[in-house]
């Protein structure tokens, strides 16, 4: 179990440094727009990254065990169209009943895809980009690539409304990363996964049973993916068949950025959000300069690549 004690947080310095990226870009852009540092911006920036910080949660403690998932952004979408549709038929509790059966919606494909993952031996990339197309082209089938419309307004509470000025996804947002972090450093399943992430025979030897580690940690990424699904459908108060893409890159953006490691065993939940956080503050930033949005994808790809750099150079 010596992996746990070194791959269990991220080193103090690591998050530092992330820290003063993020401060620093926080800075640069406050001096290139005078429109950024507003209460109301920045509102509008944690806004728009709740969506994406918390699948970047359950993404986190997939990477920690050097595992991948590429079909969140696919998951949002067919849990988006399916949740809208069941409350656009009005049934007393519509929307109650849409966001159990999202959830669990979520919490199937997540355990699908781990089961796959350990009962035929095949690489997370694999099952998860097969999952990533299936779930795509089901929603467009399921919705015959139409948006579900004329949902209750009641809906849109959800993903529009504000408790004391703070929208209500990033409320939801801050109590999944507290929980998310207590669950990573405070408890034995937060042990269990880096410890798989950082040597899974070594794990599988001092007891550890590895298999279902696995299906806990994708199952974890489909709820909250799913979560996510609901919160962007309640804020567009629609079901969009073509929602969520590209997501994908955001959220492994935030996590790589963060400080966790593509090979596993180390990692945080903190640096996951400062990470989130960059990535966020860095879209809004040249939204703000209109910078167009192919350049952004450029600069994204650009962040992704030093981060994984950066993160190869610590290995060594």
């Amino acid at each position: 179990m010596a992996c746990t004690t070194t791959g269990r947080f991220t080193p103090l310095g690591s998050q530092i440094g992330i820290g003063l990226a993020l401060l620093g870009e926080v800075i640069l852009f406050a001096l290139l727009s005078p429109h950024f540092l507003t209460a109301d911006n920045l509102l509008n920036v944690s806004l728009q990254v709740s969506i994406s910080a918390i699948v970047a949660v359950g993404m986190t403690f997939v990477i920690l065990t050097n595992g991948i998932d590429l079909s969140v952004g696919s998951l949002i979408a067919f849990v988006g169209v399916i949740v809208t549709s069941i409350i656009r038929v009005s049934l007393p509790g519509g929307i109650a009943l849409g966001i159990i059966v999202g959830l669990l919606i979520g919490a199937a494909s997540g355990s699908c895809a781990g089961m796959i993952v350990t009962r035929f031996r095949i690489t997370p990339f694999i099952v998860t980009l097969a999952l990533m197309t299936i779930l795509r082209g089901t929603a467009f089938i399921y919705t015959q690539g139409r948006p579900i419309w004329e949902l209750p307004e009641s809906f849109k509470v959800l993903g529009s409304e504000r408790v004391v000025g703070v929208p209500i996804p990033t409320l939801i947002m801050i109590v999944v990363y507290f929980i998310a972090h207590i669950e990573l450093t405070r408890t034995r399943f937060g042990r269990h996964v880096y410890a798989v992430g950082g040597n899974p025979e070594a794990a599988r030897l001092a007891g550890i049973r590895t298999n279902r580690v696995l299906v806990q940690v994708y199952t974890l990424s489909g709820v909250l993916t799913a979560l996510s699904g609901i919160l962007l459908a309640s804020r567009l108060n629609s079901g969009q068949p073509n929602a969520g893409l590209m997501y994908e890159l955001d959220v492994i953006a935030s996590v790589v950025v963060g400080g966790t490691s593509l090979n596993g065993g180390r990692g945080s939940i903190i640096g996951t959000f400062i990470g989130s956080m960059l990535i966020g503050v860095l879209r809004n930033g040249l939204n703000l300069l209109d910078v167009e949005s192919y350049v952004q994808q450029v600069v994204v790809g650009v962040v992704i690549l030093l981060a994984v750099m950066v993160d190869q150079w610590r290995r060594r």
